[in-house]
């Protein structure tokens, strides 16, 4: 990517704690770090608890010192911006739980505009304008009269989402924005924020623990791994070569490549030989799995089931030597595999 395009760029950064004390040394939680966010795009930042994911998104946007190496913002150092300055370029939605009462949601979102009008600054036509896209961009205009503390967990990350905007910068970058959010609305905060980098060619980074989303919806990866490396890449790259289930890997479940979902490891039981309608063999597998059968796509197994669909009915057909039944709904075939297998 060329350098025009990269809004925050990093030269073997170290992040971290400093010493409490002349005895103590510093506590190092990711170094060596060789990132860069560019325009337009979506990055999801992941890792293991504890690995450092809060802490980066804290460091780049100048709320926490680094302890080693360099951070660029759009070609120049960090540290030469003022925070007034780096506000006019960065916007964050932390954590942070709202508090703030007898506050609108246009309001809220006003205080985007803070960098460019001061705190108490009125807003200018063109202020009004920018904070009307951002309210509109987010889809949040029927409650825009509302208090700030009636707004459900998913609408209020919406507002501060609308707020980020309202803000005008080259990089919103986001920590946990669907913490606290029920699947619908996780599934939502993160197709919007697809959609506004593609959209607005904002730069847009934002830490998560949901896997499964970020595999579908980012751009790029940046993986922290338990050594406090950072690895980036395509989605699709990471998971082909490893990079991706190496950093999850736990002694209670892994990674399975062939179809993009972490399984629960289980004693060992009889392999399965599955085919057919191909949803149907997709959930059905799920099932299997859970129980603690090994899928296998090789036919040389003495147990094998065929799964058909007629109109979205659905039926199993097991062999197991000469042993044959039919099951007609997933439970079915679970129940009877426990008893005959």
């Amino acid at each position: 990517m060329e350098p025009a395009q990269q809004i925050i760029s990093t030269l073997d950064l170290t992040i971290g704690f400093p010493a409490r004390g002349a005895m103590s040394q510093p506590t190092v939680v990711a170094s060596d770090i060789n990132v860069a966010l560019n325009r337009g795009e979506i990055v999801c930042l992941l890792g293991p608890n504890g690995s450092g994911k809060s802490t980066l998104i804290r460091t780049l946007t100048g709320l926490h010192a680094p302890l080693d190496g360099d951070i660029e913002l759009e070609g120049e150092s960090l540290g030469r911006f003022s925070n007034k300055e780096i506000a006019k370029k960065i916007s964050t939605v932390l954590t942070d739980r709202l508090t703030i009462g007898n506050l609108s949601v246009y309001e809220l979102v006003s205080f985007g505009r803070s960098p460019y009008t001061g705190w108490f600054g009125s807003l200018t036509e063109q202020d009004q304008e920018i904070v009307d896209w951002a309210i509109s961009s987010t889809g949040i205009e029927r409650f825009v009269d509302r208090d700030v503390l009636r707004l459900s967990d998913g609408e209020r990350q919406k507002v501060m989402i609308a707020r980020a905007l309202a803000q005008n910068t080259s990089a919103i970058l986001l920590d946990e924005p669907t913490a606290h959010l029920d699947l619908p609305n996780r599934v939502e905060i993160i197709r919007l924020l697809r959609e506004l980098a593609h959209d607005t060619q904002k730069g847009i980074l934002l830490s998560t623990h949901e896997l499964d989303l970020a595999l579908k919806a980012a751009d790029t990866l940046w993986l922290i791994n338990r050594e406090g490396n950072v690895i980036t890449g395509t989605p699709e790259d990471l998971v082909l070569d490893g990079t991706f289930e190496a950093v999850f890997e736990r002694d209670s479940f892994d990674f399975d490549r062939s179809t993009g979902s972490f399984r629960l490891h289980h004693p060992a039981k009889q392999p399965i030989y599955l085919t057919g309608d191909t949803v149907g063999v997709f959930w059905t597998r799920r099932a299997l799995e859970r129980e603690g059968h090994r899928v296998t796509e090789s036919n040389g197994t003495d147990l094998q089931i065929k799964v058909r669909a007629d109109q979205n009915k659905f039926s199993w057909l097991v062999s197991n030597g000469s042993d044959r039944f039919k099951c007609t709904s997933i439970q079915e075939l679970v129940e009877k595999l426990r008893q005959k297998v």
